[in-house]
């Protein structure tokens, strides 16, 4: 998805699946297929525990993905993300 953030210039959003390990470390799934080396902000989507031993990671709704993008990402184009 091509974007504009507030100054005018193209952003894209992308999608990746990854695991938060112990030391709060997040390694990702795949490689990105970015320009390197570049800046990114991170939207993260956290998924309620279960007691199941291990879901799939792709598991997540896109309607449920693309509402949480629907929030953020207003907030991301307007540089107001932490």
């Amino acid at each position: 998805m091509n974007l504009k953030n507030v100054t005018g210039k193209q952003i894209k959003a992308g999608q990746v699946t990854a695991t938060i390990y112990e030391k709060g470390q997040l390694i990702l799934d795949r490689p990105l297929t970015a320009e390197t080396p570049s800046r990114v902000r991170i939207i993260l989507l956290f998924q309620k525990p279960t007691d199941e031993a291990e879901e799939d990671p792709d598991d997540t709704l896109v309607a449920e993905v693309k509402a949480s993008l629907r929030r953020f990402l207003p907030q991301a184009k307007a540089g107001t993300t932490r």
